[in-house]
């Protein structure tokens, strides 16, 4: 029996489209793939090249005072530039010259005690600051008042009672411990007599509440007190006239977290 012949198997001429299908295909997603880089980086551009433009040419023109602050991805945000306040600026003179003359006033009132060295008035970056030694004003281990200071204290009272600032008063010892019923250390004295300035002030016409006593004992010595002239300057009163009005304070706002 003849065998059968096998159909003669003619070249396929077009197998060269299918290589070429796909670097065409390769070809497309390449050029896809740096269109789109290149897009991106057209944006970052237009975004610098604004901010530079913004800053450097339009802020003259710009009459609401602004910045822009450039984002990636984000559009840019106008910030608002803050100003000098100026009506704070004008309440901050006004309480200095307030301060000044208050200082003055005092100066003049304690003349014959400043002249003596038993009084000082200093301005600070806080207000003003009146140092009285305690020797004209207490015995020694006591906190009543003596009758020629009284006077003296009144005279402060009256130039500060007008006005609206806060009062501390502090009183300070030298190092030597005392001991006894009324005052077992030095706090305890300090803080009396501290006290005792502050309810004169009260009683010769200034509000309480802008009144505060504090008693430091021995802890601020402005001398040394190896010496008895540093112990006599370190026992004394000081009155502080804040010029700086308390503020309504604010309460902060927390996050309780649920029990778990």
């Amino acid at each position: 029996m003849a065998r059968r012949k096998r159909p003669e198997e003619h070249e396929n001429h077009e197998r060269w489209l299918v290589s070429y299908a796909d670097f065409i295909t390769l070809l497309f997603a390449f050029f896809v793939v740096m269109y789109a880089l290149s897009s991106i980086n057209e944006g970052k551009y237009k975004i610098l090249s604004d901010s530079l433009n913004n800053a450097f040419r339009n802020i003259a023109n710009n009459p609401a005072g602004q910045i822009v602050v450039v984002t990636e991805g984000a559009p840019p945000l106008p910030v608002p530039v803050a100003r000098p306040d100026k009506g704070a600026d004008e309440t901050k003179l006004k309480q200095r010259d307030k301060m000044r003359s208050m200082a003055k006033e005092i100066m003049e009132a304690l003349a014959p005690l400043v002249k003596q060295g038993k009084v000082r008035v200093l301005e600070t970056s806080r207000g003003v600051t009146v140092e009285i030694n305690d020797s004209i004003l207490f015995a020694p281990g006591q906190a009543r008042l003596e009758p020629m200071s009284i006077s003296a204290l009144q005279a402060v009272a009256m130039v500060v009672a007008n006005s609206e600032f806060p009062i501390t008063i502090e009183g300070h010892t030298d190092n030597i411990p005392i001991s006894t019923p009324q005052f077992p250390s030095n706090w305890e004295l300090s803080a009396v007599r501290a006290t005792t300035v502050l309810r004169l002030f009260a009683d010769s016409g200034v509000y309480p509440e802008r009144l505060t006593a504090i008693g430091y004992g021995e802890q601020r010595p402005v001398e040394s007190n190896d010496t008895v002239e540093g112990r006599a300057r370190n026992r004394r009163v000081t009155i502080l006239i804040d010029s700086f009005v308390p503020e309504t304070p604010t309460e902060v706002a927390t996050e309780l977290k649920p029990a778990t």
